[in-house]
């Protein structure tokens, strides 16, 4: 998808004009809406790559260091070295900035998920294995029930790092409200342009984690009833 922007120059080019959102708000709309889109699918891809790592890394002991250690060092690669090597077997395109994100969010789930399975009580796992619970079973109906809280956690924040991540694909054309940020530095600085782009990604980013926040009180309401003691 490509932007391009239409304004009037106001007066001294100021940070915020109502003049630039009116004339541009279909493309300011597109933007958003491709950097939601965006984010929703890295993390979901994400989670369900994640989440089983994170479960094979808690049921065989020896795979957590090799798990966490790979996931960490795809999270140090560079974001413009990723797109380098990715784009010319994807192209340019949603695909290649999917791989990017999805890449970068994988080690703040799996060692949330992680944290949160390591959390069950041992006693309970002990209790669910003493009434005759498999492995699956258990994991199923004990041990992902009670770790959601990492989960969601780790959810949270790679939600909140995907939003930010997101606007560095305008280097490979789809970058969501990075366009409009790139677009005003190419505009001579258009401080409009940029401040929309920027304030729209944290309003974003905040929405997003509220959502989920209010998410996980709904699937956690122990936690709430036991807080309200």
């Amino acid at each position: 998808m490509s932007f391009h922007l239409s304004y009037q120059e106001a007066p001294g080019n100021p940070w915020f004009s109502w003049q630039y959102v009116r004339d541009n708000s279909e493309t300011i709309l597109a933007a958003l809406r491709e950097h939601a889109t965006l984010t929703a699918q890295a993390v979901l891809i994400a989670a369900l790559i994640a989440v089983p790592l994170a479960v094979a890394a808690y049921w065989f002991r020896s795979l957590t260091g090799p798990i966490l250690a790979f996931s960490g060092v795809l999270y140090t690669i560079p974001s413009l070295a990723l797109f380098s090597f990715v784009a010319p077997y994807l192209g340019i395109g949603t695909r290649t900035v999917l791989v990017g994100l999805v890449i970068y969010a994988l080690l703040l789930i799996v060692r949330n998920t992680l944290a949160g399975l390591n959390q069950v009580p041992p006693e309970v796992r002990d209790a669910a294995q003493g009434m005759g619970y498999g492995r699956f079973a258990r994991l199923l109906r004990i041990d992902l029930p009670l770790a959601l809280p990492g989960i969601l956690t780790g959810l949270r924040l790679a939600t909140v790092s995907t939003v930010a991540l997101v606007t560095v694909g305008v280097l490979v054309g789809h970058g969501g409200l990075g366009q409009l940020i790139l677009g005003g530095f190419r505009n001579n600085f258009y401080r409009a342009e940029i401040l929309t782009g920027t304030v729209l990604c944290v309003a974003l980013a905040l929405v997003l984690d509220l959502l989920l926040a209010f998410t996980g009180r709904l699937l956690t309401p122990w936690l709430t009833r036991r807080s309200a003691r």
